[in-house]
């Protein structure tokens, strides 16, 4: 995945481009105060992230500009998919979760896919952040980074939206579902 997120063709970062200035305009709400032609310029000067925002959109994760760091002068994408992206789905937690399970091993784990997108996984903070600009994960769950400390123990936590609120369990790292997945943050 290494060469395809820095080896984007011309087409393809034009045609991912319109995606996202488009998702940006019907989604403003979400980012009103910043202007399309400024994350244009800062994401054709940052070709790598471009290719990791590829790979949240190839995957069905919707990327979108929740917030922008003005310290730091950069904008922040998270995965806006209404539900779990579809091409994360069905994902352990962690390798550790992947190679302890005996038998009917998923492909791979949710902090293996992300690192290979150029990703992070969102954090319990940044999951609650999102679903103050819509209701995310009503029928799905996602991953979402979990401490040291629950992860040391064997667990991992998981988050979704039910009965109009955000709810976060434990499971344990090993285990994956067909409706969990997980979503995506990326600073550019």
């Amino acid at each position: 995945m290494e060469n395809e997120i820095s080896d984007l063709s011309s087409e393809q970062r034009e045609e991912l481009l319109c995606i996202l200035k488009d998702r940006f305009e019907k989604n403003i709400s979400r980012h009103q105060a910043l202007k399309w032609a400024e994350v244009q310029a800062k994401l054709e000067a940052n070709t790598e992230k471009l290719g990791s925002l590829n790979e949240m959109e190839k995957t069905g994760g919707e990327p979108d500009i929740v917030d922008y760091d003005q310290e730091a002068n950069e904008y922040i994408f998270y995965d806006c998919s209404a539900e779990s992206p579809k091409g994360r789905r069905n994902v352990c937690y962690d390798r550790e979760g992947l190679e302890s399970r005996k038998e009917h091993k998923p492909e791979n784990s949710a902090i293996d896919m992300a690192a290979a997108m150029g990703i992070t996984l969102l954090t319990e903070k940044q999951y609650r952040e999102l679903q103050k600009l819509g209701d995310f994960d009503t029928k799905t769950s996602s991953w979402v980074k979990t401490p040291p400390e629950i992860r040391k123990l064997g667990g991992a936590l998981f988050a979704d939206r039910r009965y109009g609120q955000v709810f976060v369990y434990h499971n344990s790292a090993p285990s994956y579902y067909g409706a969990r997945g997980f979503r995506g943050a990326l600073r550019v």
